[in-house]
């Protein structure tokens, strides 16, 4: 007998809108703008890519990649997503927790 995956959050990642990121943020006191925005889909582009939430550094070195260096900086990125930009980014872009986030 095959045993159905149990239920969370991941069963919704095709369901994830603007909308659902922004009322999430919310809940965390961040409103979402541009900034915000682009990065959350750089992320869902890496999850797409290679089947896993990024931690800080592959999350850095992706934004590096596919947007510029300046972006690519943990201190931009605890400005748009504190107080742990790769476990915010992700919960708010609709993926897993990174591994190795507490």
């Amino acid at each position: 007998m095959i045993e159905s995956p149990p239920a969370n959050y991941l069963d919704k990642l095709p369901a994830w809108t603007e909308l659902s990121a922004r009322q999430l943020a919310a809940e965390d006191n961040i409103e979402l703008t541009a900034p915000h925005l682009e990065i959350l889909l750089v992320a869902r582009q890496f999850y797409a890519d290679f089947g896993f939430s990024p931690s800080m550094r592959p999350l850095i070195r992706y934004i590096a990649d596919h947007l510029n260096l300046g972006k690519a900086r943990s201190i931009y990125l605890m400005q748009l997503f504190p107080p742990s930009p790769a476990k915010v980014v992700a919960r708010l872009a609709g993926l897993p927790k990174p591994k190795n986030c507490l």
